[in-house]
């Protein structure tokens, strides 16, 4: 095996691995958004784990991408995205805050489960 075909094995395995860390990520988002008692635990899951499961699979695309214009374009999308998630996340928590919806405290019972839950 020579060099350049080793650096590519090297390249795919590092690349797959970061897509796979992210999916998994997007994954566990998903089940947390299922399982969470209320709305400002389903949005701290969901803000969380979309950050991460975007750094993970944009950054394995832009590791496993043959083109560097398209690689940096990819870098750029992640940067954009590191900010609007979170960014996003709070306005949406902030602003259900000022509506009146009131987070569920420990002491507090929950609301029974309706047919679709």
């Amino acid at each position: 095996m020579s060099g350049a075909e080793l650096i590519e094995l090297l390249r795919s395995i590092l690349g797959g691995g970061m897509v796979a860390i992210g999916a998994l990520a997007a994954l566990v988002g998903a089940v947390g958004l299922l399982r969470l008692p209320d709305f400002y635990t389903r949005a701290h899951a969901a803000g969380v784990t979309d950050t991460l499961g975007a750094i993970g699979i944009l950054a394995g695309l832009a590791v496993l991408s043959p083109d560097v214009l398209v690689a940096l374009k990819l870098l750029v999308v992640l940067i954009v995205a590191l900010f609007a998630s979170p960014a996003a996340c709070h306005a949406l928590a902030r602003a259900a805050f000022r509506t009146g919806l009131r987070p569920v405290l420990d002491g507090d019972k929950l609301p029974p489960a309706g047919p679709g839950e």
